[in-house]
């Protein structure tokens, strides 16, 4: 049965790119398909046969762009647990919600869709999905979300306050937090990574959905080979952190390893260094997907797409968490085995060189990245999340 789905998204990339897997594999089943944004640049990415619907949000433009960069921005804020929350629903989350929900109504109204699936930080769709009578599912990207945080229980109370706040604002009269639909909520890791927590049923859980797109690959595969005879590791830790953290950070790589025989490759602006020894390759982007089956190990901030890459090829880890929802994530890489995890503000060189070789020379973490990689592998992926949907038309 031919149906209409329409994905409402936040500005955010790691947000996006699942969607637009999980609208691919609705569209080759013969289903409609429509993402909305405020976004312009997403219409470039949209899967053939796909629709672009623009927000014309109740936001200005200049404050469009101010919420973008504070969404990219939290990722490099040194502020944990209730000072980051708030941040994020004081100056982000609910502004943007308030201004999409008018558009957000109107392209409804225009589209018409069976179902709506909502990102858990656009909780605007799920009060328009209510007002409009249409089903709404809820897309997870950052599980660490619905995850209760057992040392501060009382976060996860208070962000929804701010939800059923928001809410009651806006006319839907309900105690209860509707960001995560209780008709069916897909979280996009599996429940061997995510770890024990007690969610209804209708959480399913169907591994990540690694869409990357496509990006040039000019990458130095030649003086790569070279290293064949050698253990090697990937080093990234994002895009938006001060270039000052970063030199320090890239100071302790360089002691760590320049006189081990492993390969480095790092991502990152070799202007940073100071110098670059022999056995390392430094570049601002790399195809990392094609990359890291190459690899041995990677080193990463606990980003959650990167550690789900990562374990995507059963590559082990260690992870230096420096903000937001990478503390969580390394947890998960330290409960399920797969990795090391250290503290980003106080690791020593010798700290990183140590846990390094423990990974590559313990194959216990091999072994737990290959559970890992199984348990994503048996999730389903988008072919499942689609049979969920399409199981909802049905009843």
């Amino acid at each position: 049965m031919k149906s209409r789905f329409l994905f409402i998204v936040p500005p955010l990339t790691g947000h996006v790119n699942p969607t637009l897997g999980l609208g691919t594999e609705l569209l080759n089943k013969g289903h409609e398909v429509a993402w909305i944004s405020f976004d312009p640049q997403l219409e470039k990415r949209i899967p053939d046969g796909g629709t672009f619907l623009l927000l014309e949000a109740d936001i200005s433009e200049e404050d469009k762009e101010r919420i973008k960069t504070e969404m990219l921005e939290l990722g490099k804020k040194t502020v944990y647990g209730l000072d980051s929350l708030k941040f994020l629903y004081d100056e982000v989350l609910v502004p943007m919600n308030a201004g999409m929900l008018d558009g957000i109504k109107k392209l409804i109204d225009s589209y018409k869709p069976d179902i709506i699936i909502n990102d858990h930080q656009i909780f605007a769709a799920p009060v328009a999905a209510i007002q409009k009578g249409i089903p709404y599912v809820t897309s997870v990207t950052a599980p660490a979300a619905i995850k209760v945080n057992d040392t501060l229980p009382m976060v996860h109370v208070w962000e929804g306050e701010q939800i059923i706040k928001f809410q009651k604002s806006v006319g839907v009269d309900d105690d209860k937090r509707l960001d995560c639909s209780s008709l069916l909520t897909i979280v996009y890791t599996s429940k061997k990574l995510f770890g024990e927590a007690e969610l209804p049923d209708h959480y399913k859980f169907i591994g990540p959905v690694i869409n990357r797109g496509d990006f040039p690959d000019d990458f130095d595969w030649k003086t790569f080979q070279s290293m064949n005879d050698r253990s090697r590791i990937l080093v990234t830790i994002g895009t938006t952190f001060d270039h000052s953290v970063k030199q320090q950070f890239l100071k302790k790589v360089t002691e760590a390893f320049e006189n081990e025989k492993i390969g480095v490759v790092i991502v990152s602006d070799p202007e940073l260094f100071e110098y670059i020894p022999d056995n390392f390759i430094v570049c601002k982007r790399i195809p990392q997907l094609k990359l890291i089956p190459h690899m041995d190990a990677v080193v990463c901030h606990g980003g959650h797409n990167t550690v789900c890459e990562t374990l995507s090829f059963a590559k082990p880890l260690v992870v230096l968490p420096i903000a937001y929802d990478q503390s969580y994530v390394a947890g998960t890489v330290v409960s399920s085995g797969s990795g090391i995890r250290l503290n980003f503000n106080r690791f020593k060189a010798q700290h990183l060189q140590d846990a390094v070789n423990e990974v590559l020379n313990d194959s216990k973490y091999t072994e737990n990245a290959k559970t890992v990689q199984k348990s994503f592998e048996e999730a389903g992926g988008v072919a499942k999340a689609v049979e969920l949907l399409e199981n909802i038309l049905v009843k």
